[in-house]
């Protein structure tokens, strides 16, 4: 398996990493990868691979087989030769903005307290689909709770527990449509504020920041009708 190091420290910009395998569709794979792959709504992340004699844009990451994480090239280029130790620097800006989205659509989930049945995380923008058959009477009020919550500068921190221990625990998983990662016999915990001052708790893999005031303000935009129950709010980040 690939060591996911974005799982360990999410504000890590540079590592080291040595190319383990190619795959057949000409992605590059490191014993370790400081790249998030696409999953559970969060794009994968972007930079550029440097070894001696080369250097390789890389557009994004994906998941390969045996939990490997395969980066993709950005364009036709030379690739790292196998066993070649390289360098993986972040587009750290575009990697922070997810990260920043990501939290706030936690947040959205606790002041909007439904069922979730899709998201999607940008760099701008991310929305999450509810299980909402009437539309809310005031969307402002929604939005000023929203900036209450990121105002209070709650740590943001994580923990894991057995799959069993979910099992056992379904009210943990707020998504109907994508079921947190299991069958490695653990699942991490995603915790916003920590005693009498936690909001949320919810299975997540992606990256987070570290408390919540980095978000900074966001803005909820026109939340649109998606079939008979669900609607679509979607936030935006406002610098």
């Amino acid at each position: 398996m690939t060591e996911p190091l974005f799982r360990s420290d999410a504000y890590l910009r540079e590592a080291k990493a040595t190319v383990i395998a190619h795959t057949a569709e000409g992605g590059v794979i490191c014993d370790r990868s400081l790249f998030y792959a696409t999953g559970g709504g969060q794009p994968g992340d972007s930079g550029w691979l440097v070894w001696e004699g080369g250097r390789l844009p890389i557009a994004t990451a994906v998941k390969a087989e045996g939990g490997r994480i395969a980066l993709v090239p950005a364009e036709p280029a030379g690739m790292p030769p196998m066993g070649a130790i390289v360098t993986q620097i972040l587009d750290w800006d575009r990697r922070h903005r997810h990260m920043r989205v990501h939290t706030a659509l936690h947040l959205l989930s606790v002041v909007i307290p439904l069922p979730v049945t899709g998201g999607q995380i940008g760099t701008e923008r991310g929305r999450l689909d509810f299980d909402m058959p009437d539309p809310p009477a005031d969307v402002q009020m929604l939005e000023d709770r929203l900036n209450a919550l990121i105002g209070l500068d709650l740590p943001v921190t994580d923990s894991w527990i057995s799959d069993d221990e979910l099992l056992r625990n379904p009210g943990l998983v707020k998504t109907m449509s994508v079921q947190p990662p299991m069958g490695q016999g653990r699942v991490r915990l995603v915790r916003i504020g920590e005693g009498a001052t936690q909001v949320d708790l919810q299975p997540c893999g992606g990256t987070h920041v570290a408390r919540t005031a980095e978000i900074g303000r966001v803005e909820i935009g026109r939340i649109e009708k998606k079939g008979r129950q669900n609607r679509r709010v979607s936030i935006t980040l406002m610098d």
